[in-house]
């Protein structure tokens, strides 16, 4: 009798247990001490919508510990969540990885610039610029709260 390595859970699985439920995901969760700057910061970047309910109280008073950020058809796209504490990002510097990030798109060179006039407006803090990429322009950035995401052309 032939012993095999251990091998994906999924290869151990019988034909008739196909096609078998796939997660899908809602929507990606960001941590943030101040919530509303944050959610602000990616609403107004993304062209994003609050989740009805969601929207900035009228009388400004906002205790706000959770916000969804929907596309403009209502599918989910972000939420907010609040922390106590949030260690600050350090990527790009060595020894300090950015452990998980966004990656975004725009079609042109002159679209990566006004992208990046907007995020420095935005409150973003720009990381690392590989614009001079002819393959993949790009430039990386951290958001006010320091989560690091990436916009390039594609």
């Amino acid at each position: 009798m032939a012993t095999h390595p251990a091998s994906h859970p999924a290869s151990h699985a019988h034909p008739a247990d196909f096609p078998p439920v796939v997660p899908q995901l809602l929507h990606v969760v960001l941590d943030a001490r101040d919530v509303r700057g944050e959610a602000e910061f990616w609403r107004m970047l993304l062209g994003l919508a609050y989740r009805p309910g969601d929207e900035a109280p009228e009388d400004g008073d906002d205790d706000t510990d959770w916000l969804v950020l929907t596309h403009p058809d209502g599918r989910r796209a972000l939420a907010v969540q609040e922390v106590e504490q949030l260690t600050p990002s350090r990527w790009p510097e060595p020894g300090h990885p950015s452990v998980s990030h966004l990656d975004t798109t725009v079609p042109s060179r002159s679209a990566l610039d006004a992208v990046h006039d907007l995020v420095l407006e935005l409150g973003g803090e720009l990381r690392l610029d590989r614009t001079d990429d002819p393959e993949e322009p790009l430039r990386a950035y951290a958001s006010p709260e320091g989560h690091v995401f990436c916009v390039f052309v594609a």
